[in-house]
């Protein structure tokens, strides 16, 4: 897959973007570049799974809440344009994983599913969403979150950092070879970026934010001595890029499936 001037002005326009959009929450644009997506890794012959991806690129997301409630009442607290979107994909297969484990082979699977729906059936618009929540969910935080409340704590300092996010240069670079066992569809590449760019969708849990921020309010970690509200706030403005924030996973699940998707 050649990169062209056209990607590279793309990619540079996301990393700007990107860095105006996290310095208003407090993070620099050095690592607002680094946690700027790929460019598109989706297989040429997908027209609706690309027609997806670019929607969900201009749906807007809201992260410069002040305040959170424990339950989200109205459209304009959730990410409700681009779950809209999801939830009406029109691809003939699309795929929902209840997605709990941080340590277990979540991404590695997504990954399988992919290859096999895109190259072994020929399907190049299969559509597969993680249905984020659970101890997962921390991977779907920035490096600034994890920075400032230790994070690495809570995987008992497994992960020092959200490696989740991290894309391994050199599959990347190798992105027009889908045999290569060490390419970016090879378990080489079970990056939350890679899979975003290649038309996977994250999606984020109010309720696993306000969960993990209850947690550590009652624990004392907080730094700036925030409101509880506050705090779910912050934790709901630093999701990564791309993450699609539902007003709770486990009560999303039953509207994708109504929708036709199906649950692994």
């Amino acid at each position: 897959m050649a990169i062209t001037r056209r990607d590279i002005l793309g990619i540079a326009a996301k990393t700007s973007l990107a860095g105006i959009m996290m310095e208003t929450v407090g993070i620099p644009a050095a690592q607002a570049a680094e946690s700027a997506a790929l460019p598109s890794l989706v297989e040429p012959r997908a027209k609706t799974l690309k027609e997806l991806q670019a929607a969900l690129e201009r749906a807007p997301r809201r992260r410069d809440f002040k305040e959170v409630p424990m339950i989200l009442t109205s459209p304009e607290q959730w990410d409700s344009e681009a779950l809209s979107l999801v939830m009406n994909y029109r691809g003939k297969v699309k795929q929902v994983w209840n997605n709990t484990n941080l340590e277990g082979p979540w991404l590695n699977l997504m990954r399988n599913a992919m290859n096999c729906q895109v190259w072994s059936f020929k399907n190049p618009d299969f559509l597969t969403v993680s249905a984020t929540h659970g101890a997962a969910h921390l991977a779907l935080y920035d490096d600034y979150l994890w920075d400032k409340y230790k994070l690495s704590k809570l995987t008992k300092d497994k992960y020092k950092e959200n490696v989740f996010i991290k894309a391994p240069k050199a599959a990347v670079d190798d992105a027009g070879k889908f045999e290569d066992p060490f390419g970016v569809f090879s378990p080489k590449d079970n990056s939350i970026v890679s899979l975003q760019a290649r038309g996977a969708v994250f999606l984020a849990c109010h309720n696993g934010v306000f969960e993990l921020s209850y947690k550590l309010h009652a624990k004392g970690v907080n730094p700036d001595k925030l409101t509880l509200p506050q705090m779910v706030a912050e934790f709901t403005n630093h999701l990564i890029p791309g993450a699609v924030l539902t007003p709770g996973i486990v009560g999303t699940i039953p509207e994708l499936q109504e929708k036709g998707f199906h649950y692994a």
